[in-house]
């Protein structure tokens, strides 16, 4: 974290709450050069400042240490990465907040911290500052009464570690202007990341696709049906190996939509009616024809696609997975008796 160095220039990125959101979203706007205020909005007394910087600058050395560790960076890289984050205590919030281009709200999920810390970034931020909270709970039409200026608000929900995950989920309400989304996601893409974008709905992306599986897993050791570790493995190399070579939605169009829907009525019938009701969606589809590759048509359109290049695509990706798993495992070249 920074001390005095030669880059004087005022950050032009604010994080707000020095939690652990906060410093690896600092972390990462750091690694791809640039300075960002970590800005703690609370007043604590010297003792407790001290406290708190000194705990904060630890869990930074330590990300970094580790990832020098597993060859990832280069160790002499370290305290170039720390200067540039900006340590900012509350008695120096309002001149980062004010010089600021995005801020990034991060304090404790509660709605009064966040009203409250909102009240502030709008009294000091430039009127063109975009805005967006960091929330993994909260909806961004309810935070979006809180800001002044909702048109440039949004949810911005990263994955832990901020600083290693590339993808960023956006989630905007119907008061977001389009430019201030377009800005945000050019900004996330000149730092690496992957911004994806979805609207006022509950659970983002990830976290409402993820808890549905880890509930399954769960049920699944609770029924006896498999050990944690047999599911740990099947998730690890055959689901996880699988939906990174494909997105979801992708995965069911090369599959085949009727694969899907037969194997939710199956489920339906003998695991529970309830988890595996199959989505209106999958019935209009069917009704439809609609199947996927094969048919040429399902959640994506399929038509002027070739067919042979595109699922030899889809079995490059699966293999550089398996080779990056270490589970590729070519012929043998001798004989066998």
């Amino acid at each position: 974290m920074s001390t005095p160095d030669l880059d004087t220039r005022p950050p032009r990125y604010a994080a707000v709450g020095a939690g652990r959101m906060g410093r690896g979203i600092a972390l990462a706007f750091a690694w791809a050069g640039h300075r960002i205020a970590l800005v703690d909005l609370r007043r604590r007394d010297a003792q407790a400042l001290q406290a708190l910087r000194a705990d904060v600058d630890a869990e930074l050395r330590a990300s970094l240490a580790a990832l020098v560790e597993l060859g990832a960076i280069d160790a002499t890289l370290t305290d170039a990465v720390l200067a540039r984050i900006v340590w900012t205590p509350e008695d120096q919030a309002d001149a980062a907040l004010a010089g600021a281009e995005l801020i990034l709200e991060g304090v404790t999920e509660t709605p009064e911290a966040k009203r409250e810390a909102f009240e502030r970034i709008g009294r000091c931020c430039a009127a063109d500052a975009l805005i967006a909270s960091t929330t993994s709970s909260m909806a961004v039409d309810q935070l979006a009464a809180m800001v002044r200026g909702p048109e440039r608000f949004l949810n911005m929900h990263w994955l832990n570690p901020a600083y290693l995950m590339p993808v960023v989920e956006l989630s905007v309400h119907a008061g977001t202007d389009a430019g201030a989304l377009a800005r945000t996601r050019e900004l996330l893409e000149s730092i690496g990341k992957l911004p994806v974008v979805c609207g006022a709905a509950p659970g983002y992306i990830v976290p409402r696709l993820q808890a549905l599986i880890m509930n399954e897993a769960a049920r699944m050791v609770e029924e006896g049906a498999a050990s944690a570790e047999d599911i740990d493995r099947a998730t690890r190399f055959g689901l996880g190996l699988r939906f990174a070579a494909l997105g979801v939605l992708e995965f069911v169009d090369f599959g085949g939509v009727d694969i899907l829907y037969h194997a939710s009525r199956e489920l339906g019938e003998s695991v529970s009616a309830q988890r595996y009701a199959t989505p209106e969606v999958i019935r209009a589809m069917m009704g439809r024809g609609e199947l996927g590759l094969k048919t040429g048509r399902g959640f994506y359109d399929h038509a002027a696609r070739d067919g042979r290049a595109y699922r030899l695509d889809v079995l490059r990706r699966s293999l550089e997975m398996l080779r990056h798993a270490r589970l590729w495992h070519p012929p043998s070249p001798d004989t066998l008796g």
